[in-house]
């Protein structure tokens, strides 16, 4: 496959793979005029964080940054010290797919729960509330769960409402990675506060990136204490933005006129087509509940090369040859389905 075919393309490898939303594009626009002050002390940064708490809540402090992978090891900069430790799934992304950056910047240690689908619960959490109080060993302080998870799969937000007042019980904090928080908002049909501080996350990384977004996410304290210090922690990690406007710009976009659900709802009805119609493929399995915008399901091991000739995609677990296919705001019907007809010429249905 060409580079020029590729990039004028849409494939199913990631979400962060498209582009961006038109209207988020157009509100980048449209602050590009004037002179306003820098590292977010402009009007355009404070009406979007105003926009993010009529749906996070009143209460909620709120903070812009670059990257996932930033918001992420700065929520857990909040939650833990070096001696500490952050439980979550083996599957987690800050575990597997971040190289080591919690580790190196927070400086602790992050304990794996066995997860088979991204998914954990009090059972898996108790094994690491072990040896408190003994100065041979870290000390758990926090607790991170993600939501949708990195198998797509969407905690309800009775489990998670479980999770935290268990982890609550014990003294610990709750952190979301919230990369998909849109997409499992949407699969469940509740708002994004009771998919997530309402049910007991204390410090959630929101990401932008994945739903249509060009660079932002937001860090969004629901225990406003934790929130203290951390204007000073987001400087020193090289993630405030001089031009904080822009991301501010993006985030408005997301939430006016619902565009954050209907990109993502959107999302998700392409990833229920494609799931459907791959079950229905001789030879593949899917792997996980469809639930958000990710599939997984295992392909013929020697058909992957050509069916990726086809149409872009990951290997998950490359022992099983499990898959991974990601829809996207701008995935369509037609792009689905023209996947689905090569893979029955490619498998021979």
């Amino acid at each position: 496959m060409t580079n020029e075919r590729q990039s004028t393309r849409r494939h199913l490898a990631s979400d962060n793979w498209a582009g961006i939303h038109p209207e988020v594009l157009a509100a980048i626009a449209s602050v590009n005029s004037g002179h306003v002050p820098s590292y977010g002390h402009d009007p355009y940064t404070a009406a979007a964080k105003e926009k993010l708490r009529g749906h996070f809540g009143e209460s909620a402090e709120i903070f812009f940054v670059f990257s996932g992978t930033g918001a992420n090891v700065l929520s857990l900069q909040t939650l833990a010290l070096p001696f500490n430790a952050v439980i979550c799934a083996d599957t987690a992304h800050i575990f597997t797919s971040e190289c080591g950056a919690a580790e190196k910047h927070v400086g602790c240690k992050l304990l794996a729960v066995p997860s088979a689908d991204g998914k954990i619960d009090r059972d898996g959490i108790t094994k690491h509330l072990v040896r408190f109080g003994d100065d041979h060993a870290v000390q758990p302080s926090a607790v991170s769960i993600t939501q949708a998870t990195e198998y797509g799969t969407v905690y309800t937000p009775d489990e998670i409402q479980v999770i935290s007042g268990f982890v609550h019980e014990h003294g610990l904090k709750l952190h979301m990675d919230g990369a998909r928080l849109a997409n499992a908002a949407a699969s469940l049909g509740v708002s994004l506060l009771d998919a997530s501080g309402n049910a007991g996350v204390d410090v959630l990384s929101f990401g932008g990136t994945k739903n249509g977004m060009i660079a932002g996410e937001a860090v969004i304290f629901f225990d406003r204490e934790l929130a203290a210090n951390f204007a000073y922690r987001r400087m020193q990690a090289a993630q405030l933005s001089s031009k904080m406007r822009f991301i501010a710009a993006q985030f408005d976009a997301l939430f006016t006129d619902d565009l954050w659900l209907r990109s993502a709802s959107h999302a998700n009805r392409m990833a229920a087509r494609l799931g459907k119609g791959l079950a229905s493929l001789p030879g593949c399995t899917i792997t996980q509940r469809v639930e958000a915008n990710e599939v997984f399901a295992i392909i013929p091991r020697e058909h992957i090369a050509a069916l990726q000739s086809e149409c872009l995609f990951h290997v998950w677990e490359e022992s099983i040859s499990e898959a991974r296919f990601v829809t996207s705001f701008d995935t369509t019907e037609a792009d689905v389905d023209e996947f689905l007809a090569a893979a029955r010429r490619v498998l021979g249905a």
